[in-house]
């Protein structure tokens, strides 16, 4: 099954584990989600994810997470899961441990190299070869022929698009008296991963579940550990459902930036009306979009700026296991496997941890506070102002677009922005000189690349009791 997510629409995919709990998140006072997507089909056996983790602990990332491993039904799809207590084979590997040991031998291997483990949780469809399906039908919607029904999707821009997932069962959500038992089976699952020492759930399609349905699941969780977290996908969802959403208790939602053409309005006009439901998290690509270096022919320069993108326009951040290497071949929730490892195009590893330690460094690039363009739509360099509503603290990323020619911006004009004298502004980019500003009356942007800068601000007094 291959997810088709049409773009420019999401709602707004927390901090290290060890963080506060659930509510932290929008006082700006932590660091936000760094998050290492390790697909599970490309690396192997449950012990082979353990060998990446002293890498990617080395990158800075604070969070781990995993496609679904839970054993498959016919169509070997990752998310069309036939049984939520069983290892997919290839995961499960030539290992006698049972699958609880496995996972929480790897839980507690990532909290060693302080980062905390996020697993995909699938509960709006099962497999359709589900023992569920035949044990509790009532759990299922059906069509009018009695059969188990199959979620689709309707192409908006052509309504005679359909596509049919015909290896999945749709569960029905509606208030009835079967609701509750099947409620109850997924707070039995979401307690028995939590105690395996799981620190956070990234809910696969979570528009299509009733927001009163994770609040409960959410509270389930946490009466168990306080401090888990959950993240919302809601890509592709309308309006109407992610605001259902508003009162569950997600912790993030995942964002759209990754479509943005830098230009059009909509991704900050987004931005402000999600981000006071939740944080967000951006990413350059997922395990759902083609790689962005077979998209840009393998452009080294594409793959930095894009990252440093998302570290900077979000409180979250993620990124697919191979980007920093520049691997090419779409990650695929069926075929993939070990051996479509890639020789690497680049390596940027250093890039990354870089960006990383900029993003956790840095404050109001932890929080999603008022965020503003301050150069004209058209303009082939962008300025994004990012402000922060706890601390007064600033930062401008001025990204060059133009593939072909640098481009100058004024210190005065981003002192302007800031509202702050120039002598107070820091450059911070990844891998640049911090005195880079000093005996400069402007600065350049190199073709296609990112430069950001930061003035620190003074915390708001409290008010006396």
């Amino acid at each position: 099954m291959e997810k088709k997510i049409p773009h420019r629409f999401a709602g707004s995919e927390s901090g290290h584990p060890e963080d506060a709990p659930k509510g932290r998140a929008r006082e700006g006072a932590h660091q936000g989600p760094r998050i290492y997507n390790l697909f599970p089909l490309l690396v192997g056996s449950v012990p082979d994810w353990g060998q990446r983790l002293p890498e990617i602990a080395a990158m800075k990332f604070n969070w781990v997470f995993l496609n679904p491993f839970h054993a498959p039904g016919f169509s070997g799809s990752l998310y069309a899961i036939k049984d939520y207590y069983q290892l997919h084979p290839l995961f499960q590997g030539d290992h006698q441990e049972p699958p609880e040991q496995l996972l929480k031998k790897f839980v507690r291997q990532a909290e060693k190299q302080g980062l905390g483990v996020m697993m995909d949780l699938v509960i709006n469809h099962t497999a359709k070869d589900s023992p569920l399906v035949s044990q509790h039908p009532e759990w299922y919607l059906h069509g009018e022929d009695g059969s188990v029904r199959s979620p689709f999707v309707v192409d908006p821009d052509d309504p005679q698009n359909v596509t049919v997932w015909g290896d999945l069962a749709e569960i029905d959500y509606r208030q009835r008296p079967a609701r509750k038992s099947l409620l109850a089976y997924w707070k039995k699952l979401v307690r028995h991963y939590t105690q395996l020492g799981f620190h956070g759930f990234r809910c696969d399609a979570a528009y299509k579940v009733p927001g009163d349905v994770w609040a409960e699941l959410i509270e389930t969780a946490q009466e168990l550990n306080p401090k888990v977290h959950f993240f919302a996908e809601t890509l592709g969802a309308p309006l109407h459902q992610i605001e259902q959403l508003h009162s569950a208790g997600f912790d993030y939602f995942f964002n759209s930036a990754k479509w943005w053409d830098f230009h059009a309005d909509w991704l900050l006009e987004q931005y402000e009306q999600f981000r006071h439901i939740a944080p967000s998290i951006a990413f350059p690509e997922s395990h759902d979009t083609e790689r962005l270096a077979a998209e840009w022919g393998g452009e080294e320069r594409r793959s930095r700026t894009w990252y440093l993108f998302a570290a900077f326009f979000s409180a979250g951040v993620m990124l697919p296991i191979g980007y920093e290497y520049g691997f090419q071949r779409k990650l695929h929730v069926v075929e993939t496997r070990p051996e479509d490892w890639e020789e690497p195009l680049f390596d940027l590893a250093s890039f990354v941890t870089a960006a990383n330690a900029m993003k956790a460094n840095t404050p109001v690039l932890n929080e999603e506070g008022p965020q503003r363009r301050f150069t004209s739509s058209g303009h082939p360099l962008v300025g994004l102002l990012r402000q922060s509503e706890h601390t007064g603290e600033s930062a401008v990323g001025l990204i060059n677009t133009d593939t072909e020619h640098s481009h100058d911006f004024g210190l005065d004009r981003l002192g302007e922005a800031m509202g702050v004298d120039i002598d107070a502004i820091q450059e911070i980019t990844p891998l640049h000189q911090a005195d880079s500003l000093a005996g400069h009356q402007r600065i350049r942007v190199a073709p296609y690349s990112m430069r950001i800068f930061h003035t620190p601000g003074k915390k708001k007094p409290k008010r006396s009791s």
